[in-house]
């Protein structure tokens, strides 16, 4: 084996000479494109959802400041993640970024990572589209046939359960249409997701306006009635209080579990190559799309524990009851139809970047060319990998038990985070002359405070989350050895050079 090729870098100069070759993808977004779809990826249904869970167990009222916290641990990471994108605006993200400060082996394990946030991401939001579709169907009167309403398989306290029935239609369907939109091109693609998140954004915004006038201040009253802390590490409970299952519940706990709400922001980085502007506009919107969702998560949370008290709000259906409780059962419907379009856009957004991240990965040829960058000659869209990601979610979300998945997503984004975080920081190093039209500021200090952060985040989580990402990372080891390794464009560079 050789040992140098797997921690090869790929240089800087190349990297930017790649941008000017051919295969590549179409610039048509725009500053204002690129944030709508950081916030089509971010804000989903969760937001009229799991507040009220979150509130109601964890938090109280200072779920307002979890989410202050969460924001700003992405915050570090955005800062982060625009630097490269302005350096190296090309597919790739993370991926990209890891393979010019951290080696080809890196590369692949952050791009492994990478796929694993966005096509597990997108099958477990197709899984809750479908639940949230049939659920507002229903209100019309209208359900699902049971043999084609939900995955094949469940996973209930430890065991996989049959359901009874044969897969999930209304996921498969969604999914096939977002593949659809997603072949036909970024334009397209974009303005569909523009008009969701218009949709969404609308009624988050109605929430915060009208329930503004239904507020009593008492229900803030203690703010945090969990205390400000609540931490564990691999499981084990190291500050402030528990609940009766032994969970910690406290500000910083609510912080590590809405912390997911904001996944997808770095999204915006693997469209980096599709930007008219990319040095100028993809910083503007990763940190545009992060600080508008972050107020709007704080609104929702002031209206939500100020309305209703925090141990007296549905944490199933937080904000529709809230606005029952106030008189304004009609609002239920606009909450409903924002969260079907919520769901939709963060499920477009998912899809759209997969193929992205394959696309630079076999670019480099640790995935077969032929498919993964084979782009469309009139969509100019990595047509084929798009179809790939479809069918291969559609799968997923169609049969298995997502669920049981979901986590995962989480900690595998969090680890991309800390690799990004910590790439500035050697870039810095290796290469301080390099053009950065977008510079983080305060470095070291901001990249040190993103990666202890989001290690604090990772920590948080239950134990059982390594295992499993460590279980993805193991089958995409064998992967790279078996093909990659061995396909490496960057193999054949190294070889050349030793000869």
């Amino acid at each position: 084996m050789n040992w140098n090729q797997l921690f090869a870098r790929k240089n800087l100069d190349d990297l930017l000479h790649e941008m000017k070759g051919e295969q590549r993808l179409k610039r048509a977004l725009g500053p204002i494109n690129l944030t709508s779809l950081g916030v089509g990826a971010v804000i989903g249904a969760g937001i009229f959802v799991a507040t009220g869970a979150a509130a109601r167990e964890v938090a109280g009222p200072a779920l307002m400041m979890s989410y202050v916290v969460a924001g700003l641990t992405c915050i570090f990471a955005a800062l982060c993640y625009a630097e490269f994108a302005s350096m190296a605006p090309v597919a790739g993200s993370a991926y990209t970024y890891a393979y010019i400060t951290m080696g080809e082996l890196f590369a692949w394990i952050i791009g492994w990572d990478l796929i694993l946030e966005y096509a597990v991401g997108a099958a477990t939001v197709a899984n809750g589209w479908s639940g949230y579709f049939q659920t507002v169907l229903a209100k019309t009167g209208l359900h699902v046939p049971s043999f084609c309403n939900k995955a094949t398989v469940i996973y209930e306290n430890g065991h996989f359960v049959l359901t009874g029935s044969l897969f999930n239609l209304p996921a498969v369907i969604i999914v096939a249409i977002m593949t659809a939109v997603l072949v036909k091109g970024i334009s397209e693609s974009a303005g569909f997701n523009a008009l969701m998140v218009f949709i969404k954004v609308f009624a988050v915004i109605f929430v915060i306006l009208v329930g503004s006038f239904y507020i009593h201040p008492e229900n803030w009253t203690p703010f945090a009635p969990f205390g400000w802390t609540g931490l564990n590490v691999f499981g084990h409970h190291i500050a402030g209080e528990t609940n009766a299952d032994g969970n910690p519940v406290g500000m910083l706990a609510g912080a590590a579990i809405i912390f997911f709400a904001y996944i997808g922001f770095d999204s915006v980085s693997t469209h980096a190559e599709e930007a008219k502007n990319p040095q100028r506009d993809v910083p503007i919107a990763i940190m545009a799309s992060l600080l508008i969702c972050t107020v709007l998560y704080v609104a929702v949370v002031a209206v939500l524990t100020g309305m209703v008290k925090y141990d007296q709000i549905d944490k199933d259906a937080g904000v529709s009851s809230a606005f029952k409780h106030a008189g304004l059962p009609w609002a239920e419907v606009i909450i409903a139809g924002a969260g079907v379009a919520g769901i939709t856009s963060v499920l477009l957004v998912m899809m759209l970047s997969a193929p992205r991240v394959f696309l630079a990965m076999a670019r480099d040829g640790l995935v077969p060319k032929s498919f993964f960058a084979d782009i469309h000659p009139k969509y100019q869209t990595p047509w084929k990998s798009t179809i790939g990601i479809g069918i291969f979610v559609a799968f997923l979300a169609g049969f298995l038990p997502i669920d049981a998945l979901l986590h995962l997503t989480n900690i595998g984004t969090l680890f991309a985070f800390v690799i990004v975080c910590g790439a500035v920081l050697i870039m810095r190093y290796t290469h301080p002359e390099a053009v950065r039209p977008f510079r983080c500021p305060l470095v070291p200090v901001v990249p040190i405070l993103g990666i202890a952060s989001c290690l604090m985040l990772m920590f948080s989580l239950p134990a059982a989350n390594w295992w499993r990402l460590i279980a993805w990372m193991g089958i995409g080891l064998v992967i790279y050895f078996c093909y990659g390794q061995r396909h490496s464009v960057m193999r054949k560079v190294t070889a050349n050079d030793v000869t």
